[in-house]
């Protein structure tokens, strides 16, 4: 096809700003899917995505447009998640296009992400094109957006396109605008193959299906192909496009999106990112690809089930295929035996994972209390990184321990400044600097500790600002700090379950909250269960659950006492004895409570 008539653009926005609703209404009024087809969220096709609202994975589909000109064009659209903890999905689909849409709520106005999202699209070189969504509603402010679009991110008020993807109004602007706006794709058949992966899914029957954006030559079936990062060697199989549901084609030429597949069956050999080129006439350097992003949380992954440990493993290795921000590698665990320690971009993200496992893969999981990676520095020069408290060395052996911080940008109303200022100050946050955008919003910029951010801080903001706020944040570096490991026993025993690291000053309010939620979450049992948490050898907040009472002495119907008092005697060595060797039971609601404090 004509390399002038074809663009690749992506959908980008803050979270609930009506990206999926653009993109359906998009594929509607193009006759990409008909009215009988239909169904709201139609790009996300995950129960997950459907269920929450939110966009998890970056997905593709072509589009046939006419324009007014009357000439036919085709279009490749990537719909992209808005939540900051998948802001790698939206970097590799922005690496797979020219253009990007750039969606503002007319009722929300410009929020952190949108912000964080137009930064990256801007790195990536893209053409970008503001849209404010949502002109229908009651509480439109289309003036006060515009002039916030203009202000902050530098946009002409020409080149703002007015739509509302719920009633189709625009759409037309917007397809018109793709074309006059975003440049058609560089690349030359004739020129060596290089093609970017950017996801890959795996299938039963096909094996790994590999996602790409074809920047040079043509890919179709029978033609042997080399990962120029890996170095493997594979004969491509079957060539495909998305229109939505994949469709086989004969071949796919330069500045195409598709898939191929070549019966690869291990999904460790796949790397998002990297470049597929000609076995025989290979190209003579690899596309950039992707920043390798870091994992900022970690947490333990266990199955319930002893037996499920090896479906477990495969589980993960198929997911981290499908989304190449989690990691994961094996560890034991006293209290849950074999599991893994796994690494994630944010609190979302584990949490998403985590239900992945559970519905897809038909798991029972429990998880640890979450910790981001200290480095700790020991008394004899040794440097170490900390991303489980098992692994925090006594402390007679530290010398200094450093913590990571973030660069938070926060957004929110004027009236909601003081307590959000208050909540970043608690959270050990220090104040940089503060920026109006427009006449009711502030950007206020703080340096947090990210072991401070990851649990509820996010959910704070919402609430304070009555859903108004909103966050986003960098990676900044790593500083001093004081840590230490706070752990649970029970009778005695420690659940390294419930270990965690911690800043100092904060242990002795986490402990006292900790043992009174295992208090009220631990049911009784036949004996006293002793809560405690300790540093090291001191206790410093401890409770008891109460044993169950049995009435020994029902059957004793009058007669000596001395019978009463044996039988009692003996129902207290028993529980002694229970005390002793029984195992406490502790319910996985316990686990998750523990997750939230």
């Amino acid at each position: 096809m004509d390399k002038n008539l074809i663009r690749n653009f992506s959908i980008i926005a803050h979270i609930d700003h009506g990206k999926s609703t653009l993109a359906d209404r998009l594929l509607l009024d193009t006759g990409v899917i008909d009215e009988r087809h239909f169904r709201n969220q139609l790009l996300d096709d995950m129960d997950l995505e459907r269920e929450r609202g939110i966009t998890i994975k970056a997905s593709a589909v072509k589009i046939n447009y006419t324009a007014k000109d009357n000439q036919k064009y085709l279009l490749n659209l990537i719909d992209t998640p808005g939540h900051v903890d998948f802001s790698y999905e939206v970097s590799k689909s922005l690496a797979a296009c020219e253009g990007a849409l750039l969606v503002v709520d007319a009722a929300q106005g410009i929020e952190a992400q949108t912000v964080a999202n137009f930064y990256l699209a801007i790195e990536h070189n893209l053409k970008i094109i503001p849209v404010i969504n949502k002109i229908d509603l009651a509480n439109a402010q289309i003036e006060r957006v515009k002039e916030q679009i203009c202000s902050i991110l530098r946009f002409k008020e020409e080149d703002i396109v007015l739509a509302s993807a719920k009633e189709g109004t625009g759409m037309k602007d917007i397809l018109e605008k793709i074309i006059t706006t975003i440049p058609p794709p560089k690349g030359n058949d004739n020129n060596p193959l290089q093609a970017l992966m950017f996801d890959s899914i795996f299938d039963i029957y096909k094996g790994v299906m590999v996602y790409v954006r074809n920047f040079n030559g043509i890919i179709r079936p029978g033609l042997e192909i080399k990962m120029l990062g890996s170095g493997k060697i594979y004969k491509i199989e079957e060539v495909g496009i998305f229109a939505p549901e994949r469709v086989k084609i004969s071949e796919l030429s330069s500045g195409e999106v598709g898939y191929f597949t070549a019966n690869i069956r291990n999904v460790k050999e796949i790397i998002i990112g990297d470049t597929v080129t000609d076995a025989q006439h290979p190209a003579s350097e690899p596309l950039p690809g992707y920043k390798k992003v870091k994992p900022l949380v970690f947490c333990g992954i266990y199955p319930v089930n002893a037996t499920d440990f090896s479906r477990l493993k495969e589980a993960m290795e198929k997911l981290s295929l499908n989304d190449a921000s989690f990691v994961f590698e094996p560890e034991t665990s006293q209290s849950f035996g074999y599991g893994f320690r796994c690494g994630f971009l944010g609190l979302l993200h584990m949490e998403i994972v985590q239900e992945r496992l559970e519905r897809e893969y038909d798991l029972n999981l429990m998880i640890t209390t979450p910790n981001v990676v200290y480095k700790v520095t020991k008394r004899n020069g040794e440097n170490i990184e900390v991303d489980n408290p098992a692994k925090l060395p006594e402390p007679h052996e530290i010398a200094e321990v450093q913590e990571p911080y973030i660069r938070a940008f926060i957004i929110v109303p004027f009236d909601s400044i003081d307590p959000i200022c208050e909540l970043a100050k608690e959270k050990r946050g220090i104040f940089k600097v503060r920026e109006f955008l427009g006449q009711d919003r502030i950007k206020i910029i703080f340096e947090i500790p990210l072991s401070e951010v990851i649990v509820d801080f996010y959910d704070k903001i919402k609430s304070m600002t009555r859903g108004y706020g909103s966050l986003d944040y960098e990676f900044l570096d790593y500083r001093p700090t004081k840590i230490v490991k706070l752990d649970v026993l029970l009778n005695g025993r420690l659940c390294d379950a419930f270990s965690c690291l911690i800043f100092k000053d904060k242990a002795q309010a986490k402990a006292r909250m900790l043992v009174t939620k295992l208090k009220e979450l631990i049911p009784r049992q036949l004996f006293e269960v002793n809560i405690q948490a300790a540093i090291g050898t001191q206790v410093i907040a401890a409770e008891r659950v109460r044993p169950v009472g049995k009435n020994v002495t029902a059957k004793c119907y009058g007669g000596d006492i001395t019978r009463k008092r044996k039988l009692w005697e003996k129902q207290k060595m028993g529980k002694k004895r229970l005390k002793q060797f029984g195992q406490v039971q502790i319910p996985q609601e316990a686990f998750l409570a523990v997750l939230k404090i």
